[in-house]
């Protein structure tokens, strides 16, 4: 079982999950982070296993790039600033973590 797998499981599935229900935003925030959130889950449940790097790597690199793009969006952050910053960070710490799980170049 790796680290990363249960930090992308645990703060980019579940409190993704967890934060579309916080009411702050409207349904565009709700549906992104909760169809985010379940694929995210979903791969970094994937990824725990040490032989499952590619699932990482790939969800990393899109769902933590997708979260820093979407919270500039106004229509998914409905200009709160909760969000946006809610966005960002989760956006940062997934994709930081994907950059760990990148596969190793064999010789």
């Amino acid at each position: 079982m790796t680290w990363r797998g249960w930090i992308t499981l645990i703060i980019g599935g579940i409190w993704l999950i967890i934060a579309s229900f916080i009411p702050l935003g409207g349904m565009g925030n709700l549906v992104n982070d909760l169809l985010v959130g379940i694929i995210v889950a979903i791969f970094g449940f994937l990824m725990i296993p040490e032989h499952a790097a590619w699932q990482g790597w790939i969800i990393g690199l899109i769902g933590g790039v997708w979260m820093i793009i979407a919270a500039f969006i106004p229509g998914i952050t409905h200009s709160y600033v909760a969000n946006l910053v809610n966005n960002l960070i989760v956006g940062i710490i997934v994709l930081i973590v994907s950059l760990f799980e990148r596969p190793k170049k064999t010789a």
